[in-house]
């Protein structure tokens, strides 16, 4: 067999056909596992092209590894077009071609016509010399992909996802591309697609393994899938690091002691959830470290290439890069264990465990970081802003999906200023973000939208729902006294209403649909739910507001089961708790949720 490794322009420019046998399975990548961080890698190639400004002279630029296919080449007659079936490697090379399609079909409406061109001689053979239809794409799908397949790969393929996850990847992939050529404000679409369309030609990379007469085309297959030891990112960097060091001349046995220790052992060998996937500590800390070193974002699967190609110059001293590495490793060991009370305790708490938004982290890591030297008022200042925009996107319901984006390009913003100036600097960075994936919604949207959202639901998880319900409890405290924080995650929601108020809470309209749905709706509100210290008893949670002197009211049990501060403006409600009283605490706490996760006031 010969094994080469090609771009995507090498692999499906010749005049070929990849035709996925009867025996493969079907095609069932999805969007979480794959069409997802596909996508991401390859538009962080893009970003970098763009970044160079020079799309010609791009050898600076690293390209992202797609992984490998085996191929076996078919007989046929000279002069026609080739064939080869397709081993493995069948799922990504089905899906490489769907995000070639798509772009060609998002530079067609909004690119130029040369990147469309080219994009379509990678996805179709010439029609003047195919003479079955058949032969037209260069990938043939299984029967049952078949009919999805080729209508995604139509030119007049509409927006129809369908039921088939070959019809919702091409409407997934369209999706995201378009918006992301249309989303800068600072390059045009055209621009950005010139980048797209050459990131896929020419910088990724796939090893392409083709048989030949007398391989054992299923011997290789089982070879390849074979379950082994895989190396981790950090056991390549060190290798590389070490090797390094003995070209340099220098003690690697007393350079392991004294540095590379500090990121050894079963701590830092610990699997964490990441995303969809887990993932050893070290390789995650070295992602995240890369990310904030470069202010540039770092797929998870060119750490080492990165680290290699960007760390490891010819002319660093290993032992300044290794102290460094060491220094920054056990600052992001204590990234959790910061006093609770603290700005960064608080920050760690809220965003990264409760929100889990890790893409914060290479921001949190360069702020804290000695190397840094970010006075810790700055730093405060910084990450109250962070926390602020984030909580305030999270309340108006609108996406996160670009915080990756906003924090590699804040991170090199603020390696541009002046230490004492990194607050400020955030801070208005963020309040000058305009786009609907980066705007920091101002006060009275997020009024607005605390008054009307379902609070309680899957549209605020649990866990940021409670979360904000202890914010508010804080911020009703003195921060002088010792109990100026509530136990984070150790209280209980409960519904000041209940959610079956039919019984005990009716006034004779619970049959009316249209009251019902709205109280429905309404109970699950923000001014209808509170902390409580311990669980009430699901028939107390139930009774009337009031009691009659043999049932204890709820608000009997509320008394009893709260001594927080959220919980001393309820039991002024002696004759009972209304819709009128739901909407009118929604609106005090919405706005005072404004005053713990301020904004600048716009200019």
């Amino acid at each position: 067999m010969q094994a080469n490794t090609l771009t995507p322009q090498k692999l499906f420019e010749p005049q070929v056909r990849y035709v996925i046998p009867v025996f493969q399975r079907p095609y069932v990548w999805e969007i979480e596992k794959q069409w997802e961080p596909l996508w991401s890698d390859v538009r962080a190639v893009a970003d970098e092209l763009l970044e160079t400004q020079n799309l010609v002279q791009t050898a600076e630029v690293s390209a992202h590894f797609l992984g490998a296919v085996v191929l076996d080449q078919q007989p046929n007659p000279s002069g026609y077009i080739q064939v080869r079936h397709v081993i493995d490697g069948q799922q990504r090379l089905i899906t490489l071609q769907l995000l070639l399609n798509a772009v060609r079909q998002v530079a067609e409406k909004y690119g130029r016509p040369r990147d469309a061109a080219l994009l379509k001689a990678l996805v179709r053979n010439p029609e003047h010399i195919v003479e079955e239809d058949d032969e037209l794409l260069k990938v043939w799908p299984i029967l049952a992909d078949r009919p999805a397949f080729q209508h995604a790969m139509d030119d007049d393929a509409d927006n129809d996802a369908g039921g088939h996850r070959v019809s919702r990847a091409i409407v997934f992939l369209r999706e995201r591309i378009q918006n992301w050529a249309l989303e800068s404000e600072g390059d045009n679409a055209a621009d950005r697609l010139r980048a797209l369309t050459t990131t896929l030609a020419r910088h990724l990379k796939l090893v392409v393994i083709d048989l030949e007469p007398g391989d054992n085309a299923q011997a290789i297959f089982e070879a390849l899938n074979d379950r082994g030891s895989p190396l981790l990112a950090a056991d390549l960097v060190k290798n590389a690091t070490f090797q390094a060091a003995e070209r340099q001349h220098l003690d690697t046995t007393q350079l392991d002691q004294d540095y590379w220790h500090a990121v050894s052992g079963d701590y830092w060998r610990q699997e964490l959830r990441q995303g969809r996937l887990n993932r050893p500590r070290i390789d995650v800390f070295l992602n995240y470290w890369l990310t904030m070193r470069r202010a540039h974002l770092v797929p998870s699967d060119r750490i080492f290439t990165d680290f290699r190609d960007h760390v490891l110059q010819p002319a660093t001293d290993v032992r300044d890069v290794l102290a460094e590495l060491k220094s920054d490793a056990l600052c992001y060991r204590q990234l959790d264990a910061q006093p609770p009370r603290s700005v960064a305790g608080t920050f760690h708490y809220r965003v990264i465990e409760v929100m889990d938004i890790a893409a914060t982290m290479p921001l949190l890591l360069w702020l804290q970081r000695p190397g840094s030297a970010i006075p810790a008022s700055a730093r405060d200042h910084a990450l109250h802003a962070v926390e602020s925009w984030l909580v305030r996107r999270m309340l108006c319901r609108v996406t996160l999906a670009d915080t990756n984006g906003v924090v590699v390009e804040l991170l090199r913003h603020l390696k541009q200023q002046h230490t004492e100036n990194v607050g400020t600097a955030t801070e208005q960075f963020l309040a000058e973000q305009t786009g609907d994936s980066r705007r920091w919604p101002l006060d009275d949207e997020v009024i607005d939208s605390l008054q009307r959202i379902r609070f309680y639901s899957v549209m605020i998880p649990r866990r940021r729902g409670r979360m904000i319900l202890e914010a508010l409890e804080d911020s009703y405290r003195s921060p002088k006294t010792e109990e100026a924080y509530c136990l984070r995650g150790g209280l209980t929601v409960e519904h000041l209403m209940p959610v079956s108020w039919q019984k005990n809470w009716g006034d004779g309209r619970e049959n009316d649909s249209p009251f019902k749905e709205e109280r429905d709706h309404r109970v699950h509100t923000l001014g209808n739910l509170t902390l409580l210290t311990s669980r009430l008893n699901p028939s107390l949670s139930n009774n009337p507001w009031t009691g009659d002197g043999a049932t204890p009211g709820k608000r009997d049990g509320i008394r009893q089961h709260s001594i927080l501060m959220l919980n001393k403006n309820l039991l002024d409600h002696q004759l009972g708790w209304t819709d009128d009283d739901i909407e009118e605490r929604s609106r005090i706490l919405a706005e005072r949720v404004t005053q713990i996760w301020t904004r600048p006031k716009p200019q």
